[in-house]
């Protein structure tokens, strides 16, 4: 990439940030041996780790549960041709009371859910870029 291309790296602290500020992501993940991209509303737990809610029976659990999968979320505004991107990578699990986390510490979904569960994406690749007006 050039360096005048209009594209800046971000480091793991202020894409964090960046995540924290918007309430929907989305989760890249493979069905059936294909990609497949869902949209869900999240949040950040205290390990910088994504948190979603959905129901325990789902297609969506029974893809990813123990999988390597990419999160990504963004903001760009069309008028300034500005905004930003980051992807969270990182093994999905199912979490438990049992795991010492309590199902009421995750985000509401906006879908309704029965059965619901919460499903943390480690952290363990993060990386963004913004990019600046033209």
């Amino acid at each position: 990439m050039l360096q005048n291309d209009g594209f800046r790296a971000l480091d793991r602290q202020t894409c964090l940030r960046l995540l924290a500020g918007v309430p929907v992501g989305r989760v890249v993940y493979t069905r059936q041996a294909l990609p497949a991209v869902l949209p869900v509303n999240f949040c950040l737990d205290a390990d910088s780790s994504v948190l979603l809610r959905t129901s325990a029976g789902s297609d969506l659990v029974r893809a990813i549960d123990g999988a390597v999968v990419a999160f990504e979320a963004d903001e760009f505004d069309a008028e300034t041709r500005s905004g930003w991107s980051v992807v969270v990578t990182g093994r999905a699990v199912l979490l438990t009371d049992t795991d010492g986390h309590e199902l009421l510490d995750g985000p509401d979904s906006w879908m309704p859910v029965r059965d619901d569960v919460l499903v943390r994406i480690d952290s363990e690749v993060v990386t963004g870029r913004e990019l600046t007006g033209a």
